[in-house]
């Protein structure tokens, strides 16, 4: 096999013999095709004038049970998710059908087939949440563990700001608002990261949905709002609530019973993202510390905005969005440059 990669690198031998030895590949193009935020690596590979998709996910580092097991339950229900052809658990790998290289991220970016794209992934997301399959819940927990993330990593490493017993009692406040918020809400399928970096175009049945391992049955609002405050695309704030009460309009025709009329629909939105995008910034700050993956800082910009702007909107949350304006803003540009990163285009 030819492979535009590091010769040292093991674990890129031993797929290549897994193929080559278990199933046959020999003498076929092998290149990077993705990475993620995990350990996960992605290959493509061509035989002829067909391609695949082989995942590496080192099994000290990733199980790929949740992927087997939530690649059945999607693609049992007709959704377009990445069927698996082989696997060799004992030593991470899955050779996958390939849904190809275009995301939306960059179509939307283009503005082509803007108001297309989101209806295809508002119908697949309207199927998905209907799936079940026995998933983790989305409990507290769950909830604050991630938001825990933020303070570490986004206030202390990022920022150099401190967390005293005050900003600690903020935060503690805060949590408590948006899990309440959470919980609150019908508990459906949830992806936890159905966004445009995860969804690729497709000619029939679009879109094909990536990076699902991760599912649980959580709050109702958690994909939505993934997609519709995307961390790496940004739309005018009537537009986002347009889709969003859309989508609301689309479950109650359906005969779901939502629990809330359109306001209180648009509040667990809007702190349900307050959640997402306070996890986010612990998250991608994470990567570019712990992890070596300093490209996901360009998008803080918009994390943060979109932070700001969703705890500005409710009494419950408002605290926060002015510690941002007080303690953040004047530190951020600063950080950002020390860490030698431009925000994203």
């Amino acid at each position: 096999m030819r492979a535009p990669v590091d010769a040292g690198d093991g674990r890129l031998a031993d797929l290549k013999r897994w193929l080559a030895g278990d199933l046959g590949f020999v003498g076929c193009a092998i290149e990077p095709a993705s990475a993620d935020a995990s350990f996960r690596r992605y290959f493509r590979l061509t035989r002829a004038a067909e391609t695949y998709i082989v995942m590496d996910a080192p099994p000290a580092r990733e199980d790929l049970g949740p992927f087997l097991r939530v690649a059945g339950i999607l693609g049992g229900i007709g959704l377009s998710v990445p069927r698996v052809l082989a696997r060799n658990v004992a030593e991470g790998f899955l050779l996958l059908t390939d849904l190809g290289s275009t995301q939306y991220l960059g179509e939307l970016k283009a503005a082509r087939d803007v108001e297309r794209l989101y209806a295809d992934a508002l119908a697949a997301l309207a199927r998905m949440q209907a799936a079940g399959g026995g998933l983790p819940a989305y409990d507290r927990a769950l909830l604050v563990k991630e938001m825990e993330l933020m303070p570490e990593w986004f206030l202390e490493r990022h920022l150099g700001i401190e967390v005293h017993a005050r900003e600690r009692a903020m935060l503690e406040r805060l949590y408590a608002a948006l899990v309440q918020s959470a919980l609150a809400q019908p508990a459906r399928f949830v992806h936890r990261d159905y966004h445009s970096r995860n969804l690729m175009v497709l000619p029939d049945r679009n879109p094909g949905i990536l990076d699902f391992q991760d599912a649980v049955v959580g709050p109702l609002t958690y994909d939505l709002v993934s997609l519709l405050k995307d961390c790496y695309i940004a739309w005018p704030a009537g537009r986002v609530r347009a889709w969003a009460l859309e989508f609301f309009e689309s479950l109650q025709r359906s005969g779901f019973a939502v629990g809330a009329g359109e306001s209180e629909f648009l509040r667990w939105f809007d702190l349900m993202g307050l959640q997402r995008h306070i996890k986010v910034l612990g998250i991608f700050c994470r990567l570019h510390y712990r992890d070596g993956k300093p490209h996901y800082l360009r998008d803080l910009p918009l994390v943060l905005e979109y932070t700001q702007a969703a705890a500005a909107l409710y009494p419950e949350t408002r605290e926060w969005a002015d510690f941002i304006a007080a303690q953040v803003r004047p530190c951020f540009a600063r950080a950002q440059a020390r860490a030698g990163v431009e925000s994203a285009a």
